[in-house]
């Protein structure tokens, strides 16, 4: 196997493992706190027959929940890659996967990934590469490999610059890349979507990634996961550990990426994701104007304690979106979208 590969598979497990040992949340919250929904006292509702669907790139998903891009890429992400996917197809809700890019070198690797359209053949599911790849040789070719290894609904190119300047071993030229998105929009065969991973999406990027033809944006703010945390923990240079921690607190809220997209509403779908615990979570995403709202280690955690439990925290969640539909006076997703102030 090539050294390159190889370390690739390695650097996943590490990720794995840090995420589900270590404390790597950021310090800063994600912003619900501030937002407050406006309460119903007399809904006008019967609870039973809020509708939670919502039809996302041509699939009716039961309510708007992903579980965000979090592993694959090693033997050992495989059972989580099939424990989640089973989740999605049981809840009938959307699904992304992590980073492809190992399976891409490592044909041996592909199994890891493909078992999520294997256990769930009727998900919203998202493939999932890096943007800084395409700075390293990969085109629509690799896209579209991506695609193809689990059916995919669509693409994420997730944005991870503080990532890739922490790691050791990051890729770290992200020159040009707005025209080579747009080259991979205008032939891949389905919808690109692009996510950062913990530190939020400008307005000013996010306008700019839709105008050359991105379908979604996933502001993966900051709140959650932190990946210099994660980083850190993998570090063995102390100068690199340290200031790997000092970047932990880096990004823009979830909630002020959310207000920040706005005038994008409508355009394109908005993902929040970045810090969301709760199905209230969900609602105020909902009020704010998102289209999908996306949970990663919260899931990762609860599938690590097995099936029951991971099932368990969805219909928590799924609840709580419910009940804070109904004391809305939302009869539907729809209906809950600018009932909130802050």
């Amino acid at each position: 196997m090539d050294e390159q590969v190889s370390e690739t598979a390695i650097r996943k497990d590490e990720h794995l493992q840090i995420c589900l040992e270590k404390d790597v949340n950021t310090r800063l919250s994600a912003g619900f706190e501030s937002i407050k929904l406006k309460v119903s006292a007399l809904p006008g509702l019967d609870f039973d027959k809020i509708d939670t669907s919502k039809e996302i790139f041509g699939r009716t998903l039961r309510a708007p929940l992903l579980i965000s891009s979090m592993t694959g890429g090693s033997q050992a992400s495989k059972y989580y890659n099939q424990i989640l996917a089973q989740a999605a197809e049981h809840f009938g809700i959307a699904m992304g996967v992590g980073s492809q890019r190992a399976a891409i070198e490592n044909m041996e690797l592909e199994e890891s990934f493909r078992i999520v359209r294997k256990a769930a053949p009727n998900a919203l599911l998202f493939a999932n590469l890096g943007v800084a790849q395409l700075n390293q040789g990969y085109g629509i070719e690799e896209c579209q490999r991506a695609v193809d290894m689990i059916e995919a609904d669509g693409l994420y190119l997730h944005l991870n610059g503080l990532q890739e300047a922490l790691q050791p071993e990051g890729n770290r030229n992200f020159s040009y890349l707005l025209n080579k998105i747009e080259a991979i929009c205008k032939v891949l065969l389905v919808p690109v979507l692009v996510k950062e991973v913990g530190c939020g999406i400008d307005k000013d990027s996010a306008t700019k990634l839709v105008d050359v033809g991105v379908k979604a944006i996933d502001v993966a703010g900051l709140g959650g996961t932190s990946w210099a945390a994660v980083e850190m923990y993998r570090q063995n240079d102390p100068v690199r550990k340290e200031v790997s921690e000092r970047f932990i607190n880096w990004g823009i809220p979830t909630v002020t990426a959310l207000k920040n997209l706005e005038e994008l509403q409508g355009k394109v779908v908005i993902i929040s994701s970045g810090g969301l615990d709760s199905g209230i979570d969900m609602a105020k995403s909902l009020a704010l104007g998102t289209d999908l709202c996306g949970f990663a280690r919260k899931f990762l955690l609860a599938a690590e304690k097995g099936e029951p439990a991971l099932y368990q925290t969805i219909e928590q969640i799924l609840l709580e979106l419910k009940i804070s539909l109904f004391c809305t006076g939302s009869g539907s997703l729809t209906e809950i979208k600018g009932k909130w102030y802050s």
